[in-house]
């Protein structure tokens, strides 16, 4: 990866934040849901979240 400028350096934290705040919202939403296809769905979303923040997180190596 080439060098990131400080714009794209502070976009790649907002997305950062954004993904991390995704995964805690849908985790909570997965713990409290008592219909086990709405619990499966919320699950996935984590994990789709934490997934975007590994490829994210790419960028900073």
């Amino acid at each position: 990866m080439g060098n990131l400028t400080e714009m794209e350096l502070q976009n790649l934290r907002h997305l950062l934040l954004f993904s991390e705040t995704d995964m805690e919202k849908y985790k909570a939403y997965a713990d409290s849901a008592q219909d086990p296809s709405v619990k499966q769905f919320f699950q996935k979303e984590c994990q789709s979240a934490a997934q975007k923040k590994q490829t994210l997180l790419q960028f900073l190596r």
